[in-house]
């Protein structure tokens, strides 16, 4: 989801920069008001910077214009919540660009909301209703494949805008190469996941589980 340096034009970085501080900036202001109810909420946003960093390092490649990434956003997302893991993919991407990557710095704004924009979309048009007591939808393997499709569905999407709006003369077959990419992704991120919600689900009750991930929320058919 890395889109190369010099695909997008300078002015046009600029504009997904500042979209990218507001999205970030949003995102705090919705931690401040769950912070009452979840005094360990920052804890948590640090600890899905930490694992998403983790996992970016892990494995990644160029593929055309941009990158293929394992990014285990649905685990950091049904795991430690919403807002921890919206706030820990702009910190984790600054920290993996001043340490590992300094040339990812200037796209900073546009891998943002490559990320967090089909992260927003996914948890209001479906995920939201897992954490919502008064609904109780419970998770059932499909529904986590559905949820990890929906996201990386918007991330290839991002990167296909990013694409139309750049300044270089991009071939559409690389965008489907690099889409056609991430269908590895999606076939084993749900495993990830499904593993790291059945395994801390299991602890849910271990005092250091229950302040530091949201698993208690969320009931399994």
């Amino acid at each position: 989801m890395h889109i190369e340096p010099g695909f997008v034009a300078p002015a046009k970085v600029v504009i997904a920069n500042a979209g990218a501080i507001g999205v970030f900036a949003w995102g705090c202001k919705e931690q401040i008001k769950e912070f009452l109810g979840q005094p360990w909420i920052p804890l948590k946003s640090l600890l899905a910077a930490g694992v998403f960093s983790l996992f970016m390092q892990s494995f990644h490649m160029p593929v055309g214009p941009s990158e293929l990434h394992f990014v285990g956003a649905m685990a950091m997302y049904l795991t430690l919540g919403f807002t921890p893991t919206l706030i820990g993919f702009g910190v984790g991407l600054l920290f993996q660009g001043l340490v590992f990557n300094p040339g990812d710095i200037y796209h900073l704004g546009v891998n943002s909301l490559s990320l967090m924009l089909p992260l927003i979309a996914v948890h209001f048009a479906s995920g939201r209703r897992f954490f919502d007591k008064s609904i109780s939808d419970r998770l059932s393997w499909a529904k986590i494949v559905k949820l990890d499709a929906m996201y990386y569905t918007g991330v290839v999407a991002m990167v296909g805008f990013w694409l139309m709006i750049g300044d270089v003369a991009t071939p559409f077959t690389a965008w489907v190469s690099f889409a056609a990419s991430y269908l590895a992704v999606v076939a084993l991120e749900p495993i990830v996941t499904y593993l790291a919600v059945k395994g801390l689900k299991s602890m849910e009750d271990h005092s250091i589980v229950a302040r530091l991930t949201a698993v208690r929320d969320l009931k399994f058919s």
